[in-house]
């Protein structure tokens, strides 16, 4: 008599419903008209798991080509580690190994952003910090804008999940589910803003000088002693609503011309503190990976986080601005990260 199949997937699933109503193993045997000895040990199989797995000893690498490993890191950065142990010549290497080795002497970093400098942006860029290295800090309104989404950074929803447990599904949306965009400055130890730019405006200059209007000379220069306005120097990056004709004119109008507007070199974003301000508010609202429903909650969770910012906090930003200025110059007009 010739030897049985072996069990379908469906006397499979029939096996653990039986075990699931309380039958013994004998029962299932006579129900499926199997071999008692052919479902005990099914039931045993799967009673016993996944096999641990034995972690194997790593290749051994000698101390000569450990040092060629580290150089090559050094002259090769954001490379994979097959290509780093190519170009020592070092093969027959397995992939856990390598990555082990390099985490002894390296770390896997993202490539740094930074704005274009060319010979001409760095030489604005010293001029600038001479101009202003003798300036009053304290009297400057640093501004910019922002934009933040519903969704936020992919790669800040990152985080350890405890074993045995799910990772949270985290939605997937064009555009990062749509955004707010939001103006805000920093004085002294002062926080102006922040402010909403309202939904679908796209901020042209008369856009924009009307929205500075709106928000900034109605709700907070206005209130300002005459003392203060004039000592007050106004900056603003070099976006084209910022800078146009039209822009430039209005200002003037309202008293922010010649050495109240401060001149901003080109491409110069680490050089501005609010920079960093906007990075604490969004560490804020983005922690844990959160996402948000809608452009109000988003807004409503700026805000919120922006409350949270003390005096103390954007005293350093501003003060900070001196060491800027020092970095700049140091660096022959390169860029000194924020």
């Amino acid at each position: 008599m010739g030897q049985k199949n072996n069990l379908t997937g469906s006397e499979k699933s029939k096996i653990v419903r039986y075990l699931a109503e309380g039958c013994s193993s004998l029962k299932i045997a006579k129900l499926l008209k199997r071999d008692h000895r052919t479902i005990t040990r099914f039931i045993q199989n799967s009673q016993q798991g996944r096999k641990k797995r034995v972690d194997k000893p790593r290749r051994k690498i000698t101390a000569h080509e450990l040092r060629k490993v580290k150089r090559a890191a050094a002259k090769m950065p954001l490379a994979t580690s097959l290509a780093i142990f190519q170009s020592c010549n070092i093969t027959g290497v397995p992939k856990s190994t390598r990555c082990a080795i390099l985490r002894d002497m390296a770390k896997v970093r993202k490539a740094e952003r930074r704005p274009p400098l060319n010979k001409t942006h760095k030489l604005k860029r010293q001029d600038w910090a001479k101009n202003y290295l003798k300036t009053d800090f304290s009297k400057v309104l640093c501004t910019d804008e922002m934009r933040v989404s519903l969704d936020g950074p992919d790669e800040w929803a990152r985080g350890w999940i405890g074993k045995g447990q799910r990772a949270p599904v985290r939605l997937r949306r064009q555009q990062g589910g749509g955004g707010v965009l939001v103006w805000a400055g920093i004085i002294k130890d002062e926080l102006v803003g922040p402010s909403r730019v309202e939904d679908g405006v796209e901020l042209n200059s008369q856009s924009y000088c009307q929205f500075l209007e709106d928000t900034f000379f109605k709700q907070w220069y206005r209130k300002k002693s005459a003392s203060f306005k004039k000592n007050m120097i106004f900056m603003q990056d070099n976006a084209p609503s910022h800078v146009s004709k039209y822009s430039t004119a209005w200002l003037a109008r309202k008293g922010i011309k010649e050495e109240k507007l401060m001149t901003w070199p080109p491409c110069s974003p680490d050089l501005n503190p609010i920079e960093n301000l906007w990075s604490i508010i969004k560490c804020e609202i983005y922690k844990e990976g959160k996402q948000y429903t809608s452009l109000n909650s988003v807004w409503e969770a700026v805000v919120a986080a922006a409350r949270n910012v003390d005096g103390e906090q954007i005293k350093t930003l501003t003060e900070s601005m001196d060491g800027r200025l020092l970095s700049v110059l140091a660096k022959k007009g390169g860029y000194i990260g924020r």
